[in-house]
């Protein structure tokens, strides 16, 4: 008999807990936690346009983008209107079905805005369909392999040819989008293919190094690839910067 009773307690705590809740109102609160998990996601404290911020949205299982409204998160921000989901038990004390409902929560992000403060709150759902978002903007791709096995190798007692690493980047035939960039030092060239991924604060970049003896061609870290920190230069390929921390 013993064994029964702590099912029962559990029962009954949790039965407890909805009490004077319906179980619509549970599945409303579950959709709006979804909102807010959304939320957590978007979010981002630098200045976005407002169809980028309303494309993450979308790009997100279970929400839809109803409205968006604003310019920028620079100013007044941005107000995102999202369509979530939310389910419940049907109540009783031994439920065998769930309720499922559909709403719509109202979010704004702007730079002022802190992570988790959205003054999420419900709205009616606009009519009409969500909204649409075609891909995101393609960033091409640096070949790699195609530089190492283009660029020439000098002997040990050489010098290395600025004109002839020019050349063997041009035959790449690279895309207009990927910044080419060359520098002479010392007997040495260096050379950074780079592109700025869209929407993206970090850098796509490939280094390479000729130099007599040895040629080299390398990825830099991650955190040398950040705006502003130098690690996407023909200078950062000639003389390379120490590995960070």
């Amino acid at each position: 008999m013993r064994r029964f009773v702590i099912p029962l307690v559990v029962l009954l705590a949790a039965g407890c807990g909805q009490l004077g809740r319906s179980p619509e109102d549970v599945a409303a609160a579950d959709a709006r936690k979804a909102a807010e998990r959304a939320g957590d996601r978007v979010y981002d404290a630098r200045v976005r346009p407002a169809r980028d911020m309303a494309h993450r949205a979308a790009d997100l299982d279970g929400v839809e983008v109803m409205r968006v409204t604003g310019v920028s998160t620079a100013g007044k921000g941005v107000r995102l209107v999202l369509r979530t989901s939310g389910t419940a038990p049907d109540g009783g004390w031994f439920p065998t079905s769930t309720v499922s409902v559909r709403r719509c929560f109202e979010l704004r992000f702007s730079t002022t805005t802190e992570w988790q403060h959205y003054g999420t709150r419900q709205v009616s759902c606009p009519a009409g369909s969500p909204l649409a978002f075609g891909p995101w903007p393609k960033t091409p791709e640096i070949p790699f392999e195609r530089l190492r096995k283009a660029l020439p190798r000098v002997p040990k007692d050489g010098k290395a040819d600025e004109a002839r690493v020019r050349a063997a980047v041009a035959s790449l035939r690279l895309a207009p989008a990927i910044r080419r960039e060359f520098t002479t030092r010392g007997g040495v060239v260096g050379v950074a293919l780079t592109v700025k991924p869209y929407g993206s604060d970090v850098f796509d970049c490939v280094l390479g190094r000729v130099a007599p003896g040895r040629t080299s061609v390398w990825v830099p870290p991650r955190m040398q690839r950040m705006a502003g920190e130098g690690g996407c230069s023909a200078g950062n390929a000639v003389d390379p910067l120490p590995p960070p921390h």
